[in-house]
């Protein structure tokens, strides 16, 4: 059987051969000593990733990740375990960071918590993994890790509450003016600040959603989502209007 790493023929201990026909005593005890002898010609680098390899494909599917983003991710993983940052850290977690960076290598719209749900350990020994592999794996394959941006979360999360593209158009413009009024977005949460803009946008149409609704699809808050819309609606107000031809009837 041929495969990308590991033995390319695989011995099992199964009682019949490969046409289902029982396997006399004799050869079955030869085939288990030759089982045995496997095994220990795998290397612990190997095992690794025959235990990664399917665990993070499993991930990738649940979060409807395309082949080329999984390819790049498992090539991240398999650097990441070359190196041993794997050795005495979970699998687990490297398996989830190696996919979240490989999303923002491509910029793909989907979030850390996402990829942390489908997990089965908690934020931070995925963040923790993500910083080693951002600063000693991909600079070696030659990759950009590129964070998520305020503008591409606008439109997802539009489409994901069914506002109109006018409606999503108009809460990028605040966004700008926002920022062209002085407003930074250093050390304030992406999703927040998508949020809040779409919320601002959508505030007095017949579009309006509820502060719940928006806070649940952005996975933040509502404390959150009105702090951040309060300060852009300060920001945005210092520029000119929003231009009405943007503005939903």
């Amino acid at each position: 059987m041929w495969r990308s790493f590991g033995n390319r023929t695989i011995i099992g201990q199964f009682n019949t051969d490969s046409r289902g026909r029982q396997i006399q005593p004799q050869k079955r005890a030869l085939f288990a000593r030759l089982n045995k002898i496997q095994g220990s010609l795998i290397n612990s680098l190997e095992r690794n990733y025959w235990e990664a390899k399917p665990k993070l494909s499993q991930m990738a599917t649940r979060l409807t990740i395309p082949d080329f983003i999984q390819e790049t991710a498992w090539n991240i993983y398999r650097l990441a375990a070359r190196q041993k940052l794997t050795m005495g850290r979970s699998i687990e977690a490297f398996i989830g960071a190696s996919l979240y960076a490989a999303i923002r290598v491509h910029e793909f719209p989907r979030l850390l918590e996402e990829v942390v749900e489908c997990s089965v350990l908690p934020l931070r020994n995925i963040h923790k993994a993500l910083a080693l592999i951002v600063r000693e794996v991909l600079p070696k394959l030659g990759m950009r890790y590129s964070p998520i941006s305020s503008n591409h979360l606008i439109y997802r999360f539009g489409n994901e509450l069914r506002l109109s593209m006018p409606i999503q158009q108009r809460a990028n413009y605040l966004l700008y003016t926002a920022k062209k009024s002085g407003m930074s977005r250093i050390g304030k949460d992406p999703k927040g600040i998508a949020a809040a803009v779409l919320y601002l946008a959508a505030k007095d149409t017949s579009e309006k959603r509820t502060q719940t609704n928006i806070a649940s699809v952005a996975r933040i808050t509502e404390v959150t989502l009105r702090t951040r819309a309060k300060q852009i609606w300060q920001y945005a107000n210092r520029h000119a209007p929003v231009p009405t031809q943007i503005i939903p009837k």
